[in-house]
């Protein structure tokens, strides 16, 4: 894998200084510098979105680490666009210190030449992580070790008490599979609630998490916070608005997890964001990525450390043939024609495929183990995850790719 730079400087030669040195000399006229840039990190591509970078400042630049120096980061975050002709769009400061920005490429490289700035990295596009299918299948893998299956679901927790932050296109409320569960949180797209669901996916989501039929935590809290639009797509920008809403609604001490359904390329400022979120005590369970055998650790959110990163597998414990693969993946879910609610009406439902479909799986799974277990911090719950998932039963797990199958046991 290979990470992105740090910006560096770009210094003027040493005989052009010594040559500038020499005529301000001879005339009596200060020289001009010319000014200092830096390096954007992730620059261009076919998902780059045209003058629009991600700032993440210094902690020593706002006086502390994310989460302890908002106003800070806010001040910092004007001054600095002020000075180099930008707009400010969303600005963090509980997940991440940093805040997205409009203004040109010449200037957002001498933005990132300011000794206040660690990195300036390009937005981009993120989208879903499903493709469509048709024939459905239930829940009943996870609650058993090895085939055939037994036809049922059997479970003694339910995740109550604990909330789920669903990190996606929004979520139908009105659902009949929600029973009331489902409530606004934020909507980084239009700006104002309600994080209504116009595109499916995150209702689909939602109802794999914790709906009433097709739940894995069926008592669960589910909290829509939208980052994708319509189409199902959005900017690194608006996710990591949206991570950064969770990290600072989430109470200490409160049991919580977070599905991040959605992925695009490597992105140290999400990855930052996700990290220290999870850092807060936020759960997540993020998607591996559908690029059919990739390897995960070149994309974001894939790639956190202390995320559970999720692959797919099928009704046959075989990879699913769209799921990345890789060191930086953790398990498999069911993620193969997955049938769950869906947003086109309150009883509406659909069968659909991806890591999108299996990542949820875990997260469900993980609330039911902090509501057993409130006190646990990420790390215990995904080293329990981990530990508990069924071993060698995926056929072509993928190269470097833990073959461990998410199981979720009827008394957990």
């Amino acid at each position: 894998m290979t990470l992105p730079r740090t910006h560096r400087r770009t210094f003027a030669a040493v005989g052009a200084l010594a040559g500038a040195a020499m005529v301000t000399a001879m005339v009596g006229v200060p020289a001009t510098a010319a000014p200092s840039v830096g390096e954007i990190r992730s620059a261009g591509g076919a998902t780059a979105v045209a003058d629009s970078y991600i700032v993440v400042l210094k902690d020593s630049a706002v006086g502390g680490r994310a989460g302890t120096r908002q106003g800070a980061v806010k001040s910092t975050a004007k001054s600095l666009a002020d000075r180099f002709g930008g707009t400010v769009g969303n600005v963090y400061g509980d997940a991440l210190n940093g805040f997205s920005v409009k203004l040109s490429e010449q200037a957002a490289k001498r933005l990132a030449a300011h000794p206040s700035v660690d990195y300036v990295e390009q937005n981009h596009t993120v989208t879903t992580q499903a493709t469509q299918f048709n024939p459905p299948w239930g829940l009943d893998r996870i609650d058993q070790r090895n085939r055939p299956l037994s036809a049922s679901y059997t479970y003694t927790s339910t995740g109550a008490g604990v909330t789920a932050y669903i990190i996606d296109t929004g979520i139908r409320k009105s659902h009949v599979d929600f029973a009331g569960a489902a409530v606004d949180g934020i909507d980084t797209i239009d700006g104002a609630l309600p994080a209504d669901d116009c595109n499916g996916h995150g209702t689909h989501v939602a109802g794999t998490v914790g709906g009433n039929a097709y739940g894995v935590a069926k008592d669960v809290r589910l909290v829509a916070v939208r980052v994708l639009n319509c189409a199902g797509s959005g900017t690194w920008d608006q996710v990591i608005a949206g991570v950064n809403w969770v990290t600072g609604n989430h109470l200490p001490g409160q049991p919580a997890v977070a599905n991040m359904s959605l992925g695009g390329g490597l992105t140290a400022a999400l990855n930052t964001a996700v990290a220290n979120s999870i850092a807060d005590g936020v759960t997540y369970a993020v998607a591996s990525g559908n690029s059919y055998g990739a390897n995960a650790c070149n994309y974001s959110p894939a790639s956190v450390s202390t995320a559970l990163t999720v692959n797919a597998s099928d009704s046959n414990d075989a990879r699913a043939t769209f799921s990345n693969i890789g060191t930086c993946t953790d398990l498999f879910a069911p993620g193969v024609s997955v049938l769950s609610a869906w947003s086109t009406s309150d009883t509406a439902t659909n069968t659909i495929s991806g890591t999108s479909m299996a990542s949820p799986h875990v997260a469900g799974a993980a609330a039911r183990v902090l509501q057993l277990n409130p006190s646990w911090t990420p790390a215990q719950v995904h080293s329990y995850i981990v530990t508990q998932a069924t071993p060698n039963v995926i056929s072509n797990a993928g190269t470097g790719s833990p073959n461990r199958l998410l199981y979720a046991a009827p008394t957990s």
